[in-house]
């Protein structure tokens, strides 16, 4: 099986690279994984063109949206790590979602999306700044997991479980127990 992992982090060594890492962990020495860091591709801005809904693929020229695209399009699953920016995804990761909808998803005849990815199992790993409890109260990590899901919900995956890390502000240090779930989920990747 092949395993993507995308890494919407900038800091190579952060929280949340560290609880990819723990996904990843249990599965890499028996399937095929790929790390992407995505903060470090080179990405045209999407242009809201709508061309892509009848082409299939994205109509701007080839760049590394394409390339991670197809390898989506390839994987069997999906581990999607972001830090939380003002309740939602990072940037970098929320450009590559919006350059490959046809890759995630289709329209049917009467304009109805019909999931492409279908089957397929995701895992979500976010880390916010703001403590707990309120990283939930208010839509922070939980606006991050959520804009997350609604974009693997249109493809057809099946979410396996989140993972988040709260109160990095204050301290970097990931308890054992966060670490122990992220393998968990890791095993619970592969059927």
């Amino acid at each position: 099986m092949k395993i993507l992992i995308l890494n919407g982090s900038p800091r190579k060594n952060g929280t949340v690279a560290t609880l990819l890492k723990a996904v990843a962990e249990p599965i890499t020495n028996k399937h095929e994984t790929e790390w992407i860091d995505v903060c470090k591709l080179d990405m045209k801005f999407c242009t809201a063109c709508m061309a892509c809904r009848d082409k299939g693929t994205c109509v701007l020229p080839e760049d590394d949206a394409h390339r991670v695209g197809q390898k989506i399009q390839q994987a069997d699953a999906l581990v999607i790590g972001t830090p939380t920016h003002w309740g939602n995804m990072c940037a970098p990761l929320k450009l590559l979602f919006d350059r490959n909808v046809p890759v995630f998803m289709g329209e049917s005849p009467k304009g109805m999306p019909e999931p492409r990815q279908k089957g397929k199992r995701a895992v979500i790993v976010t880390a916010c700044t703001t403590p707990w409890p309120f990283n939930f109260i208010f839509p922070e990590s939980r606006g991050a997991i959520r804009a997350v899901k609604e974009v693997l919900h249109y493809g057809g995956y099946k979410l396996v479980g989140t993972i988040t890390k709260p109160g990095t502000k204050k301290t970097n240090e990931i308890s054992s127990s966060l670490m122990a779930k992220a393998e968990r989920l890791g095993k619970k990747l592969i059927p």
